[in-house]
């Protein structure tokens, strides 16, 4: 049967799983917004592009499934683009389509243009280095192996984002339906390891303190479980990297927390005092984890790492045993080896010494440093009091929840690792909860970040998505000014500035306020507020000239 490849493209995103695609159209799009109207797949208006790059990457963050932006050209797709890089450096499975002028008229000067002909801008080049696949698609006979090409990019074994940019007239254009046979969706099927668990057997029963250092990677081979459990029966200490947040437990008795330059320092020094082999489990060892890749985290210690990327394994250490596979299935052999070896627990002296030293030697500016951030670390504490399971909490501040947020092994924590791009938690937490629809949702961003994307807080209004916007309230660009007094003499220029009403704004929102300035506003927020059901903005009022006190890069 023929249909317009506008309805295809529909009918595309259908079997790819796809029931939400956000974005704003535009003229040389809506042949495909118009199939939309009658389709299964809902459509979300945002406020500008960049938000629906966003959106559909917090969806595909949360349901671990092929999401959807739509643009329309030239200033529509170039507003895409900061989103999906960010996907691409998350490794997120988002699929941008963008409309495009005309085929016969390229090179003539369409408006928005951008079919990189006769002086327009290149659109495809744009994206090429932040996608897994492009294609702007000038015909309908490559049509069905473009489609696939585009399907193995979104859901292969490391996916990524997809940008197809179709011109208005293919749009409108007639092909056969079953052009969608052609369209083959791979099968995830487990990566096993390959290399033999002995080695690492070995390793973890000649160490008398042995730490597990987990990364995301663990989240994405849901191993969560399988590593708690490794733990326990071996009296093992995890930390995490900051996207692992909740692999285990934090605050529970093996937990040594968050390791990163950001964090109270606390893994840190149980690793380099005290570790003798540290197992990488799918951890990239960054700049943030690594502490800028200081070596005494890792001097005097064997090292293994697990990862079901090869090009990961070595690649900033060389470990002592490396095995290329999916973490789940490594760990649960190691745990039957284990096991059936009968190795006996490790002891936990070194471990109850250090956390009696560390309350011993905690210092007055320390304590001066807490002080200041008092109202931070009480929000997140009640934060993970009040909500144990089923959170999810977007932060694109990231520093205070480091130290002082304990995410639970059922809750979800989604720092804004990607590209570290401002503007991102509001839009990014929507498009969460439009999958995960009963999780009460949490936006945390800084006054700055906030201005570039609060007018996303109306797409939420618009749509009933629930979620509580949580605004860092100092008058100031933190980082900036930080860096500012610690590296440049305080000499500061374009960090402060002043910041509407928020009352007001949420007022003219619709939406709820709460303004933080004591513990007892804190209370109050978290007794009678309802956190689950309701769209909130709550501002938190912080001092501008309190600094964190780690060093940020040179």
């Amino acid at each position: 049967m023929n249909i317009s490849v506008s309805e295809l493209i529909v009918r595309y995103l259908e079997r790819l799983g796809i029931d939400h695609i956000f974005g704003m159209p535009g003229a040389h799009v809506l042949p495909i917004y118009d199939r939309l109207h009658d389709s299964g797949v809902k459509s979300v208006l945002v406020k500008h592009e960049q938000g629906a790059a966003f959106m559909a990457g917090g969806y595909a963050r949360i349901s671990h499934q092929p999401s959807a932006c739509i643009a329309t050209a030239g200033p529509g797709a170039t507003n895409l683009l900061t989103g999906i890089a960010n996907a691409y450096a998350e490794r997120l499975p988002v699929l941008a389509i963008t409309g495009e002028t005309s085929t016969y008229i390229f090179g003539r000067g369409g408006l928005q243009e951008s079919s990189g002909e006769g002086g327009a801008i290149d659109q495809g080049a744009l994206f090429a280095s932040v996608t897994r696949y492009h294609k702007l698609i000038e015909r309908t006979d490559y049509l069905g192996q473009v489609l696939n090409q585009a399907a193995q990019a979104l859901l292969g074994r490391e996916p990524g984002p997809v940008l197809l940019s179709i011109p208005y007239n293919v749009q409108k254009e007639m092909v056969d339906d079953s052009v969608l046979e052609q369209i083959h969706f791979p099968r995830k099927a487990a990566v096993r390891h390959t290399a033999s668990i002995s080695e690492l057997a070995e390793l973890l029963r000649g160490a008398r303190t042995p730490a597990i250092v987990a990364g995301y990677g663990c989240i994405q081979a849901d191993a969560r479980d399988i590593v708690a459990t490794l733990s326990a029966q071996f009296n093992i200490p995890v930390t995490t990297s900051l996207k692992a947040k909740g692999v285990v437990a934090e605050g529970s008795p093996l937990s040594l927390g968050c390791l990163g330059v950001t964090s109270n320092g606390d893994a840190y020094r149980y690793l380099v005092d005290h570790a003798d082999l540290l197992i990488f489990l799918g951890a990239s060892f960054n700049e943030r984890t690594s502490y800028l890749w200081d070596a005494k985290l890792l001097g005097g210690k064997k090292i293994t790492q697990v990862d079901r990327d090869a090009a990961q394994l070595g690649r900033v250490f060389q470990p002592d045993v490396a095995i290329c596979g999916d973490i789940r299935a490594v760990m649960e052999d190691l745990f039957a080896t284990l096991l059936a070896d009968a190795m006996p627990p490790k002891t936990l002296d070194r471990l109850d010494g250090h956390r009696r030293a560390a309350v011993r030697t905690t210092d007055g500016s320390d304590t001066a440093s807490a002080q200041s951030f008092r109202l931070m670390q009480d929000f997140f504490s009640r934060l993970a009091r009040r909500f144990p399971h089923n959170a999810l909490v977007f932060d694109d501040n990231i520093v205070f929840a480091q130290s002082y947020f304990d995410v639970s092994d059922h809750n979800h924590y989604f720092p804004n690792s990607g590209i570290s791009s401002l503007g991102h938690a509001i839009p990014a937490a929507i498009g969460a909860r439009c999958f995960a629809k009963d999780s009460p949702t949490f936006a945390i961003l800084g006054d700055g970040g906030f201005q570039m994307c609060c007018m996303e807080m109306m797409t939420a209004v618009n749509y009933g998505i629930p979620i509580n916007v949580v605004v860092i309230n100092n008058g100031t660009l933190s980082l900036i000014r930080k860096n500012q007094f610690q590296l440049y003499g305080e000499r500061y220029i374009d960090c402060d500035f002043t910041n509407p009403d928020f009352g007001l704004l949420a007022q003219s929102f619709g939406v709820n306020h709460y303004r933080i300035e004591t513990e007892a506003a804190l209370d109050a927020l978290f007794a009678n507020a309802d956190l689950t059901g309701t769209i909130n903005l709550i501002e938190i009022l912080l001092d501008k000239h309190a600094f964190p006190r780690y060093l940020s890069a040179r």
